[in-house]
C-alpha cells in the first residue's frame, strides 16, 4: 500500500500544511530544548550500549549491571536511534527523522482513510483535527518511541483493511509482522497477541476461508513473544517480557491510592513497596513479589479500582495533554510533575472547589490553549462515536477499530497521558472525519 499514490493540488496543500506545522514545532523544540522525557536516557543508553558493546542494556554501563535494565526497554527504538548514532551521536538529527516519520504517518493515514470513504474535499477538517492535536508534533520532537509505535499501529491497521478488502493471506502475514514490530517498540502491545489470534480467525471464518494457514500466521506474534521471553530468561533468570510489567502492577495502584487516601499516603505506600522490592536479592524473586503485590491489591479493591481505572482511561479520549505542552515549553519539569503535591486541574477542583480555579489559571498561562485542544478533542470524540454507530460502515470493521482503540485506552489506565493515545490518534481522527461528514464507505464489502 503506497503512502502517496499520486500528487494533485489537494495532496500538495495537505502535505505542505502538515509539514509546515512540523517545522514550527521543531523550531519550538530548538528554542525550548525540552526534547527529553523521563525515559529518554534509557533508550539512549541502550542504543549506545548496542553500538559500543552489542549489549542490549538500558542502564549506564559505568554502574553495576542491574537485571531490570536488561529488559526494561524493548530493542526496536534503540535500534532506530542506532541508525543515526552509527553516523553521528546527535539527537537533533534523530528528531529530524522522527518529524519526517510523523509526516509520513499522517499522509499514510490520510491515504488509508481515502480507502475507507474519506473525500479530499474534507481535507480541511482532517487537517484541522490533526493540527489541533499538538501531542503528535510534540512527540515528533521528543526522544521517545511513540511516533515509531504509531507507525507500527497504522501499518497494522492498514494491513487489516487490505486483508478485509482483498481476502489475501499476505496481508494477514503483514498484520502479524507489524504487530511483532510494535511490541518490540513498547511492551504495551504484547498482550494484544491474543486478540490478534481471534481477529485473524474471525476474518477467516467471515470470508469462509480454510483455517490452517490463517491460524499459523495468527500464532506468529505469540511465538515471537515466547521467544523474546526465553531470551530474557537466558539473561535474567526470569521468563518474562519486560521488567516494567511487574512494578507497573503496583504503580497503577499508586494514583488510585492518592485519589482515595491522599498524596501523602500514596507516596508512603510507593516508598514502602520500593524498599521492600529492593531488599530482595534475586531479580526473579523481586519480579514475582511486585507482581503478586499488585494482583493482591487489585483483588482486594477490584470494583472501586476498576471504576477509577476505566474513568481515567475514558478521560484520555479527550485529554488535551496540557502537562505535555508545559513540559515541552519548559513551564513544567518532571520533578514538579511527579511531586507528591498534586496541583493539576482535577486535583485543584477536588481540593479547593470552583474557587481555586482563579489561582490555577494564574499559575497556568497555557490553559487557554489546552481548552481549545479540549474542544477539538470533544468534536473528534463526537465524530468517532458517529462513525462507530454508522450502519454505512461494515460492522466487522467498526468492531475492529473499537477493539484497537479501546485496547490502548484501557491499557493506559490512571497513568495515561496523550502519548499513550498517540498510536491510535490518527485512526480516531480519520474515523471522526468520516463520521462528521457522513461519508459512506464504498471500498469495503459488507
Amino acid at each position: 500500500m503506497s503512502i502517496i499514490p499520486s500528487l494533485d493540488k489537494k495532496d500538495k496543500i495537505f502535505i505542505g500544511v502538515v509539514a509546515l506545522v512540523h517545522i514550527v514545532f521543531f523550531l519550538m523544540a530548538c528554542r525550548f530544548t525540552r526534547i527529553y522525557m523521563g525515559d529518554s536516557m534509557e533508550y539512549i543508553y541502550e542504543a549506545l550500549n548496542i553500538k559500543h558493546y552489542f549489549f542490549f542494556y538500558s542502564g549506564n554501563p559505568a554502574l553495576p549491571i542491574e537485571p531490570e535494565y536488561m529488559t526494561q526497554r524493548q530493542p526496536l527504538y534503540p535500534l532506530f536511534l542506532l541508525g543515526v548514532y552509527a553516523f553521528t551521536i546527535n539527537n537533533w538529527v534523530v528528531l529530524v527523522f522522527q518529524n519526517i516519520l510523523s509526516l509520513v504517518n499522517i499522509c499514510y493515514a490520510r491515504n488509508l482513510l481515502l480507502k475507507l470513504g474519506h473525500s479530499k474535499r474534507y481535507d480541511w477538517l482532517l487537517m484541522l483535527l490533526v493540527v489541533a492535536y499538538p501531542a503528535q508534533f510534540i512527540n515528533a520532537s521528543t526522544i521517545a518511541p511513540d511516533i515509531l509505535l504509531q507507525s507500527c499501529t497504522l501499518l497494522y491497521f492498514g494491513s487489516f483493511v487490505a486483508l478485509y478488502q482483498s481476502r489475501m493471506l499476505k496481508h494477514a502475514i503483514w498484520m502479524s509482522t507489524w504487530l511483532v514490530a510494535g511490541l518490540l517498540v513498547k511492551p504495551v502491545l504484547y498482550p494484544f497477541v491474543l486478540p490478534h489470534i481471534v481477529i485473524l480467525i474471525t476474518v477467516a471464518l467471515h470470508h469462509k476461508a480454510k483455517l490452517q494457514r490463517p491460524v499459523l500466521v495468527a500464532l506468529v506474534p505469540l511465538c515471537a513473544v515466547l521467544l523474546y521471553n526465553y531470551w530474557n530468561f537466558t539473561r535474567t533468570g526470569k521468563f518474562h517480557f519486560s521488567s516494567n510489567q511487574a512494578f507497573n502492577a503496583l504503580y497503577y495502584y499508586y494514583p488510585y491510592l492518592g485519589h482515595k487516601s491522599g498524596a501523602d499516603s500514596a507516596a508512603r505506600f510507593l516508598q514502602r513497596e520500593r524498599e521492600a522490592y529492593n531488599d530482595i536479592p534475586e531479580y526473579k524473586d523481586r519480579y514475582d513479589y511486585a507482581n503478586e503485590q499488585g494482583v493482591t491489591m487489585l483483588k482486594s479493591n477490584f470494583a472501586p479500582y476498576m471504576a477509577y481505572h476505566l474513568t481515567n482511561s475514558a478521560r484520555m479520549l479527550i485529554d488535551p495533554g496540557k502537562a505535555e505542552m508545559d513540559l515541552f515549553t519548559g513551564r513544567l519539569t518532571y520533578g514538579r510533575l511527579y511531586n507528591k503535591e498534586q496541583t493539576g486541574f482535577f486535583a485543584t477542583v477536588k481540593q479547593k472547589g470552583i474557587s481555586g480555579l482563579g489561582d490555577y489559571m494564574k499559575r497556568n498561562p497555557s490553559l487557554p490553549w489546552a481548552i481549545v485542544v479540549l474542544l477539538f478533542n470533544c468534536i473528534r470524540l463526537l465524530g468517532f462515536a458517529r462513525f462507530v454507530f454508522s450502519r454505512s460502515i461494515p460492522g466487522f470493521v467498526r468492531t475492529f477499530i473499537v477493539l484497537l482503540v479501546g485496547y490502548f485506552t484501557v491499557a493506559a489506565g490512571p497513568i495515561a497521558n496523550t502519548r499513550y493515545f498517540l498510536p491510535v490518534s490518527l485512526i480516531v481522527i480519520g474515523c471522526a472525519v468520516i463520521g462528521l461528514t457522513n461519508r459512506k464507505t464504498k471500498a469495503l464489502p459488507a
